[in-house]
């Protein structure tokens, strides 16, 4: 399948999953989380859920960074130039939806891409490869592009792998895990 062809697929599999079911399933990718070998990291960025898509809830996920005592980073989206800018989560951080209905820290102390160890990344479906599709803008791609090397890039899904993504593009940067809530895919 190409991505929009997939795009539409998983939007509408996330679609039909209940609220409650959709909690569930994010708590047992979380415990999934606890597997990978990730955590004598320090900076971890995460991505807060749009409500309204169905997203993986990534509460569970933040309340394991913080009793781990890891720094958290979250993300601002700048719309007019499809780029993020991040933010060290803190006691002062003020998160607000923004129009798009994605939580945003308004501001804070910034930290910048080559600073982060570890993403978790937001995806609508993934490969076995690794490779991931998102919402179509780019904006993670060219958040991944600026991060060191080494970085370590962990996609969330409710669903397990494709077999193919088609349309791979040279500028997709690929995942090094997905979690699942029954499975840890390494590529």
């Amino acid at each position: 399948m190409n991505k929009e062809e997939l795009r539409l697929k998983y939007k509408t599999l996330r679609d039909n999953l209940e609220l409650n079911r959709i909690d569930d399933l994010s708590l047992e990718i979380a415990n999934q989380v606890l597997q990978l070998p990730i955590w004598d990291k320090v900076n971890y960025h995460l991505f807060l859920s749009i409500r309204n898509k169905k997203e993986i809830d990534t509460e569970y996920l933040l309340q394991i960074l913080a009793g781990k005592d890891k720094n958290v980073v979250l993300s601002k989206s700048n719309f007019k130039e499809g780029t993020l800018s991040h933010y060290l989560l803190t006691d002062n951080t003020t998160i607000k939806v923004n129009s798009y209905g994605i939580p945003e820290p308004i501001d804070g102390i910034q930290v910048s891409e080559q600073q982060l160890d570890v993403i978790f990344v937001p995806l609508l479906a993934y490969d076995k490869k690794g490779n991931r599709i998102g919402y179509g803008k780019g904006f993670y791609d060219r958040f991944l592009a600026k991060c060191k090397p080494d970085v370590i890039k962990v996609g969330l899904s409710f669903f397990p792998p494709e077999d193919l993504v088609i349309d791979v593009r040279e500028g997709d940067i690929p995942l090094d895990y997905c979690i699942t809530p029954t499975e840890v895919y390494r590529f």
